[in-house]
């Protein structure tokens, strides 16, 4: 990493700079949120949900609006590629968010923060086809493991609409079955420590608005679920049957949110005809 940040040092935002700041994203997704009042102050939590395509649209939405009813400023723990980004990087540590170090959650944590995680990180952010909503965590048990020997419990959340914002043209599996992807393995940029990640990193192609890359105004739908307690866990951090134990609670209750949301969008009457010719261009 040679970005050398100081993201627990710095001025964070005030809740109105946030409002203020996310408002373009809200004008256009015109986002309808469900739970809220389900995160106390009082009482942190690490925050789990399912990752959306490109990932940054959606995130900053959530914040602001769990900022402005509780007062909480939910701190999200951002991929390390973000901090390869000199300007964006930047923006990140000026919403609070934070490099996804263990020892950066581990700190957070000690601070009695709120945290947000996505487990599947760069790879469920780079969907392929047919992979709209999908979890994507392969083996990870970071976030448990951390959860337990914390004290924090988890509180799944999900989006839907995000997801839904393009087509893929092409994707990462596309890609490495050309000449191209070829080349890439044999100079090592598909190692699993290289700069791609082993293709995580090879981000989709697609089409939004007509033929342009702006994504359509899918609506949002967030929706944040009931807390699961992980004081059952204590002393199980090395006890590999009993983490995926507490993933699968945390991944079925991401999945029924979603479920949810997607009945709730179904029925949802009030899109806006602005709103309903855009997506149709």
């Amino acid at each position: 990493m040679g970005y050398q940040h100081q993201p627990f040092d710095m001025d964070l935002p005030s809740a109105d700079r946030l409002w203020h700041l996310t408002a373009p994203l809200r004008f256009y997704f015109a986002p309808t949120f469900y739970g809220i009042d389900k995160i106390d102050p009082e009482h942190p939590v690490l925050l789990v949900g399912n990752h959306t395509i490109y990932g940054v649209l959606d995130v900053p939405l959530l914040i602001a609006q769990i900022y402005r009813e509780q007062g909480v400023l939910v701190r999200s723990l951002a991929d390390h590629a973000h901090y390869d980004v000199p300007v964006w990087r930047r923006m990140l540590d000026m919403t609070g968010a934070v490099e996804g170090t263990r020892d950066n959650c581990r700190r957070l944590m000690a601070n009695g923060e709120h945290i947000l995680v996505f487990p599947g990180g760069a790879r469920e952010v780079s969907k392929r086809k047919g992979e709209q909503y999908q979890l994507t965590w392969k083996q990870r048990l970071g976030f448990c493991k951390l959860a337990i020997e914390n004290g924090y419990n988890i509180v799944p959340f999900a989006s839907v609409g995000p997801d839904d914002m393009f087509d893929i043209l092409i994707d990462a599996d596309d890609v490495l079955s050309t000449p191209l992807g070829t080349a890439m393995k044999k100079v090592g940029l598909l190692k699993k420590e290289g700069p791609l990640r082993g293709g995580d990193l090879i981000m989709p192609v697609v089409r939004g608005l007509g033929l342009t890359a702006i994504p359509r105004p899918e609506k949002f739908y967030f929706a944040i679920g009931d807390e699961i307690d992980v004081s059952g866990y204590a002393g199980k951090t090395d006890d590999k049957q009993a983490l995926m134990q507490l993933r699968k609670s945390v991944a079925l209750g991401i999945h029924d949110l979603i479920d949810e949301l997607k009945v709730i969008r179904d029925q949802d009457k009030d899109v806006g005809l602005v709103r309903r010719l855009l997506k149709n261009a």
